[in-house]
């Protein structure tokens, strides 16, 4: 999970976004749309890089498409540790 995490956060075009997204749906789970709003992002931009999230196994949605909402998931959950010690090495607290 931690080669994981910094290739989608530090090692990739993005990162920085999709960390915030990280960071703001282990506060709560939102919709694409709250996202966007939360974040001051773009709604295809956000959607963009849910979808990498989803795809590699860091956030998971339920509902349907767009009323879907966002969680992380139990195994992002039980290292989300990790998540933060990359996050305050690439110069965010």
């Amino acid at each position: 999970m931690k080669k994981l995490l910094w290739w989608l956060i530090a090692g990739s075009k993005g990162g920085i976004n999709r960390a915030r997204m990280i960071h703001t749906l282990n506060e709560r789970p939102y919709n694409a749309n709250q996202l966007a709003e939360v974040l001051e992002l773009d709604y295809k931009t956000v959607r963009h890089h849910l979808k990498v999230l989803e795809k590699n196994s860091v956030i998971i949605s339920q509902g349907d498409k767009y009323g879907a909402i966002y969680f992380l998931t139990s195994i992002m959950e039980e290292n989300y540790t990790i998540f933060e010690e990359i996050w305050s090495q690439i110069g965010h607290k």
